[in-house]
């Protein structure tokens, strides 16, 4: 095939005008605005969130490392798949094009499962957090939270690998780089199973828990000292606040994992472009989070302004936000 047929196969000519598709030249040209504003909102967004753990003292909490790690894999959505994605979009015919979507394929897996477990393991130190408060400093430390972080990263890796490279990927003949193509349907259940479906499971059962305690403990704090009230308060504060980020995370993805379980066992009738809306809805959760912290969290907000303001260069050696 050469230069002009490619031209043609990519904007094909209107036989009344002789002109490209315009149809086709301005969806392209939507993607690259919409893709570009949300990656940069993406990493705009995440970078504040890291930034502000990273510096400030008072955020640096168990809770809080398990949502910079969440954070992380968030940035690199940004960083990395979105901006391959567009790629993809606009440049179908591209010679390199097989290779950029094994490659986008492949960290869209390692992140977006990693999000996933982080979002798993944040339901896992709520529920200590509301229905085992006495011994929840003991249970969640720094090292507990750094060894989830791990086993989130290790989980998301290894399945991102056997998915990838267990079966080939045949349908890349038609140009469409979906995820999970045409690829034998135990390595799909298996996948999505491991990736979303144990990590839902887990976050139902927790927060069901964690509700039931926590309309036993709204009824009884009335009864409290106040300290402890206070304290429980807080508890009840952060569980809400996190519950959100959950929450949009499950709404954000869940469409595109039953489009992607149900779609072999429909012989792959699910359009593309189905596929492709859910799957730009999903990645848009990654803006979501540093929102639902500056409107939830004080310190988060109190944060974002000193790094948005450029007050934490005015005193390097003050770390603190009140």
């Amino acid at each position: 095939m050469d230069y002009s047929d490619v031209v043609a196969e990519q904007f094909p000519f209107n036989e009344s005008a002789n002109a490209p598709d315009i149809t086709a030249v301005t969806i392209s040209y939507l993607v690259c605005i919409f893709g570009g504003s949300l990656s940069v909102l993406i990493m705009c967004g995440n970078l504040l969130v890291i930034i502000s753990i990273a510096y400030f003292k008072q955020l640096r909490t168990p809770t809080n490392f398990l949502m910079l790690s969440l954070a992380v894999a968030d940035l690199l959505v940004g960083i990395l798949v979105v901006p391959f994605s567009i790629v993809l979009v606009v440049s179908s015919y591209w010679r390199l094009h097989d290779l950029l979507c094994r490659v986008r394929s492949s960290l869209d897996l390692l992140l977006c499962n990693s999000s996933m477990w982080n979002v798993c393991f944040i339901s896992v130190d709520r529920y200590y957090a509301v229905c085992h408060p006495l011994i929840y400093r003991v249970k969640i430390n720094v090292r507990v939270v750094w060894t989830m972080i791990m086993v989130s990263w290790t989980i998301a890796t290894l399945n991102g690998i056997i998915i990838t490279f267990q079966a080939p990927d045949k349908g890349q003949k038609n140009k469409k780089c979906v995820l999970f193509q045409n690829k034998a349907q135990g390595i799909i259940v298996v996948g999505i199973f491991i990736a979303f479906g144990i990590p839902a499971i887990v976050m139902f059962a927790l927060y069901l828990k964690i509700l039931m305690v926590a309309q036993k403990q709204a009824r009884s704090i009335l009864s409290m000292a106040n300290s402890a009230a206070a304290a429980s308060k807080k508890e009840r504060k952060a569980t809400k606040t996190l519950s959100i980020v959950v929450g949009s995370f499950l709404l954000s993805w869940t469409p595109f994992v039953l489009c992607m379980s149900f779609n072999p066992l429909s012989n792959y009738a699910v359009p593309f472009h189905v596929i492709q809306f859910f799957k730009w809805l999903g990645w848009s959760n990654s803006m979501f989070n540093p929102f639902i912290y500056a409107f939830f969290y004080s310190q988060f907000r109190s944060a974002f302004m000193k790094i948005i303001t450029g007050k934490i260069f005015q005193d390097v050696s003050n770390c603190k936000l009140f």
